[in-house]
């Protein structure tokens, strides 16, 4: 262990609450709900695992990381425990844990503190926080972005009132779909994760189907996202595609797919999120451009294109851990950028 612990102690994690009067409860069941993620198998899923399978490797690795699981309620609790049992919890050297194997807390729309799971996690923890706040507060917690979650329970002071968390707009999740920058690789914690940041923002919903390393256009994905209700699109894969030529036979073919099925939803076309761009990344922003401009053309009054260096103008190149995953500049320059242009058209 490392001496930093003794030193200074609120560098020290713990991995039990100590409250001897906590009721748990499976937030699964009402009043309690989930968006985000379903449960399937003994896991927390972001897709189906039929579907993952048929996708390919990378996917059915990554369809159970729970990036974009949310859990909302409303409690008087003085305190709020979590106790996740998870696997396949993942350690980076540029992605805190924090960020990859977290959950976050937010207390009445603003964030309250992280329930931090120890250095050496392996299968799971359990963290209780104090808000700080008294009365009936709306409660809402991100799941991790890079681990599995198998259960999860809430514990709160016995005899506490629990109901129903405010919720979104009336409106069908926005669908974001990407590499492992959609995913959220590599934010400090969950909540700054550039689609968290926006659906707090907007107060609306959204399916994370963001998969590092495995966002390539497939066919089978694109036919499971086409059969998705959603009230907008958003489409940042670039960074998966191993070429600029395998991003323009399978970008557009994409897109025209999902407004086969959706003919007249917002569709958000990003490039890479980057602000230096290499002449191979001028390409890649070339495909995502002349998919759009085709669009347009065609008379699509519904698609727009945000341009990758755009994204990450408030940010720069300080907006990133590696000169690729964002950092929370990073996805705060994303959100920052992105909000203006879904807000309206939703």
């Amino acid at each position: 262990m490392s001496r930093i612990f003794e030193i200074d102690p609120n560098f020290r994690v713990e991995t039990s609450s100590g409250h001897e009067d906590a009721v748990f409860f499976d937030p699964r069941k009402e009043p309690f709900k989930i968006y985000g993620v379903f449960y399937e198998n003994g896991m927390f899923r972001r897709l189906p695992e039929a579907v993952a399978e048929r996708v390919g490797e990378g996917v059915k690795y990554l369809h159970a990381n729970t990036a974009g699981g949310r859990l909302r309620f409303r409690t008087d609790s003085p305190y709020i425990i979590i106790n996740a049992k998870m696997s396949g919890v993942e350690h980076f050297p540029h992605f805190p844990i924090s960020g990859s194997g977290g959950f976050d807390l937010y207390v009445d729309g603003v964030y309250a503190r992280s329930f931090m799971p120890p250095a050496d996690m392996k299968d799971g923890f359990e963290s209780s926080a104090e808000p700080g706040e008294t009365g009936m507060r709306d409660v809402l917690i991100h799941f991790p972005l890079y681990s599995n979650v198998n259960s999860l329970a809430v514990g709160l002071k016995a005899g506490s009132a629990v109901l129903p968390g405010g919720g979104y707009r009336d409106i069908p999740p926005v669908v974001y779909y990407g590499s492992s920058i959609t995913q959220g690789g590599c934010a400090s914690r969950p909540g700054n994760a550039y689609e968290n940041i926006v659906s707090r923002e907007l107060g609306v919903d959204h399916v994370n189907l963001g998969f590092s390393g495995s966002a390539k256009g497939e066919d089978e994905i694109t036919e499971y996202i086409a059969g998705l209700d959603m009230s907008a699109f958003v489409l940042d894969y670039d960074h998966n595609a191993p070429t600029a030529g395998h991003l323009k036979s399978t970008h557009e073919k994409m897109f025209l797919a999902i407004r086969e099925k959706h003919p007249v939803i917002p569709v958000i076309m990003m490039s890479r999120p980057k602000y230096i761009l290499t002449e191979d990344e001028k390409r890649r922003r070339g495909v995502v451009l002349s998919t759009y401009e085709r669009a347009v053309a065609a008379g699509d009054e519904h698609v727009f294109f945000l341009d990758g260096p755009a994204l990450m103008a408030r940010a720069k190149n300080d907006g990133t851990v590696d000169d690729c995953h964002p950092n929370d500049l990073g996805f705060f320059s994303m959100a920052q950028a992105l909000t203006p242009v879904l807000g309206p058209v939703l």
